[in-house]
């Protein structure tokens, strides 16, 4: 069974921290954190995404960004990512993560998350709605 999840996006300031706390909050007994492949490091959610999860009643005003590394793959059961190409980065740069890296949108056509960085709040209610439907559909996988 999965426990440990862990999101990842390039910066670690808006599409993983958005996925974290979303699949956080409807999975409680999950421990679901999220890196960045290029993550401005100590750097909180972009005020889009915390307006956004706001919104829903989420908290994610204490999130900083965090590096990817060996240690977070190692504790991971599980690695969501947003495109295909961080699956390759992280499978290039971390071997041990074959098996366990997945797009959030793999049981929807393989489903890849623009990036909203530095885009209007449009581009960001269309990435949290595309990775509502990708945690909806690993949920019902994994979860339910």
């Amino acid at each position: 069974m999965f426990k440990n999840v862990m999101m990842v996006c390039v910066g670690n300031i808006c599409r993983s921290p958005i996925a974290e706390v979303l699949l956080q909050d409807q999975q409680p007994q999950l421990n679901v954190f999220s890196s960045g492949i290029g993550a401005l490091v100590g750097k909180p959610a972009d005020p889009k995404s915390i307006e956004l999860m706001s919104d829903k009643g989420i908290d994610l005003t204490k999130h900083r960004a965090q590096q990817i590394s060996s240690v977070l793959v190692t504790a991971s059961d599980l690695i969501l990512t947003m495109e295909k190409g961080h699956i390759d980065a992280i499978q290039a740069k971390f071997p041990e993560a074959r098996g366990k890296v997945h797009l959030i949108g793999k049981w929807n056509d393989n489903q890849e998350i623009p990036d909203p960085y530095k885009k209007d709040k449009t581009a960001f209610i269309s990435a949290a709605e595309l990775i509502e439907s990708g945690i909806e559909s690993w949920q019902k996988k994994l979860w339910k």
